[in-house]
């Protein structure tokens, strides 16, 4: 996994803040975009948390024509990723990938709030 890390003084890596997305998923959003026919100047990928999964809460990932009033929008090259302040709370620090083997063909949310999560990775409780 491939993620931009900055290191302090000390070398050691301070704590994530906001959100990461891997080169990965960065390469996976961009293709996305394009067939959807969104454009990376005004859209952007929306990620949210929503109540219910089998674990009480689930992500939800979408494409988004402009970012909303209050969003928090993080900028990876070409590609913005729109969280709503809501969401921001439980998706603080996480990690975006893109994985894509025979078994199975997604994003990853790699997610430090989250203290249990189902088996299937879409639902998680903090």
């Amino acid at each position: 996994m491939s993620t931009t890390q900055l290191t302090n003084l000390s070398g050691q890596k301070p704590a994530p803040k906001g959100i990461e997305v891997t080169d990965r998923a960065i390469a996976r959003i961009r293709v996305a975009m394009a067939k959807e026919g969104i454009s990376p100047a005004e859209g952007g990928l929306r990620l949210g948390v929503q109540g219910g999964g089998c674990s009480g809460l689930s992500y939800n990932i979408r494409f988004d024509t402009q970012p909303r009033e209050r969003d928090r929008v993080y900028q990876f090259d070409d590609v913005r990723v729109f969280v709503d302040p809501k969401s921001f709370i439980y998706l603080h620090g996480m990690v975006l990938d893109y994985e894509e083997t025979l078994m199975r063909q997604g994003f990853n949310f790699i997610n430090p709030n989250s203290s249990k999560s189902c088996g299937c990775g879409s639902s998680f409780s903090s």
